[in-house]
């Protein structure tokens, strides 16, 4: 084979490959938010104005940045003036649709060393993570990009 077929066809293989954060179904990649729900006092899931942005790298770690746009929303145990950004090691149990995040740093302190378990589902270019204890009462919804 001449060599510059064999770059050709490199170059192509290379071109056409999948980048590895466009895997169908996986959760590696970088999401931006769409919905953030929070069960209200019925205990009915009610829309709260948020942005943001999780991305799960490959190398495995998680880093999540979320804003209200009402810096002066009450604050919440992952939130100081209406914001929320953390990061650390994440294990993904792809299996059980689960992950656990061990908070490295974090705005809210308090964050620092716990360990965060969430449940996951995949579906097309869609992620929606919801707490393993349901007790808390929220579900957020996230858009690959």
């Amino acid at each position: 084979m001449k060599p510059y077929i064999s770059i050709a066809i490199a170059a192509l293989a290379m071109a056409t490959a999948a980048p590895a954060f466009s895997q169908d179904n996986s959760i590696i990649g970088s999401w931006r938010m769409t919905s953030l729900q929070f069960a209200n006092a019925e205990g009915t899931m009610a829309e709260v104005p948020y942005t943001g942005q999780v991305i799960f790298t490959e190398g495995g770690t998680l880093s999540v940045q979320a804003m209200n746009p009402d810096p002066d929303a009450a604050p919440t145990p992952y939130t100081a003036n209406g914001y929320e950004a953390y990061y650390g090691p994440v294990t993904i149990d792809e299996a059980n649709n689960t992950f656990t995040i061990t908070v490295e740093s974090a705005l809210v302190r308090d964050l620092i060393g716990q360990e965060l378990d969430r449940v996951f589902e995949v579906a097309d270019e869609e992620l929606v993570l919801t707490p393993v204890d349901s007790a808390e009462g929220w579900r957020v919804t996230y858009e690959r990009f």
